[in-house]
């Protein structure tokens, strides 16, 4: 069985380490210790992984956030892999730093780059992993928040919530949303 684990980002280097890029930072963790490495192919970089005799499809869209959409739909018909084995990881303002949640379905909160993927694909059926980035920012300040740099103790920090991000994804995988969800949502 193949899935689709798509991490949300912007391509490039400014935007590397910033907070809106954790869906990156996610996918770039759980490849590491792997043979593989990604590939820039048509609308991002993919890379494919085995896990437990499944197949994960590792997406970095490089359409930047707010296109993701076309290159979610376009990896989803070329492997032809269903809506139910589709997972996005995405950063979150509205939970804490580190709180990570995972849900089945939903709106798109507010979040661009899920508005695009639910407008490209006519649904909000599909699993998400919401990383919290938390919102300590002025009024009108969400974008340079988002698209600034880890605090010195969020770096610290993000390793073990990174680590526990990977763990859902094999999950995902293996024993699927809602076992996931009950397992890992509130740790």
């Amino acid at each position: 069985m193949k899935y689709l684990i798509v991490g949300l980002g912007n391509p490039g280097a400014e935007y590397e380490n910033t907070r809106h890029n954790i869906g990156f930072k996610v996918l770039d963790a759980l490849y590491k210790d792997q043979d593989e490495s990604f590939k820039t192919e048509k609308l991002g970089d993919i890379c494919q992984l085995k896990h437990k005799g499944r197949t994960m499809v590792l997406l970095k869209p490089n359409t930047y956030m707010n296109l993701s959409g076309k290159a979610v739909n376009y990896w989803m018909q070329k492997e032809k892999i269903p809506l139910e084995r589709l997972l996005v990881i995405t950063d979150d303002i509205a939970l804490p730093f580190g709180k990570i949640r995972m849900r089945a379905k939903g709106s798109a909160g507010g979040h661009n780059g899920l508005k695009d993927i639910e407008a490209t694909l006519n649904s909000q059926a599909y699993s998400r992993i919401r990383f919290g980035v938390g919102n300590d920012f002025s009024k009108g300040q969400q974008v340079n928040y988002v698209l600034s740099q880890w605090s010195n103790i969020e770096s610290v920090e993000l390793s073990e919530r990174l680590d526990h991000t990977i763990k859902m994804i094999q999950s995902f995988v293996t024993i699927g949303v809602a076992r996931t969800m009950s397992l890992h949502n509130n740790k």
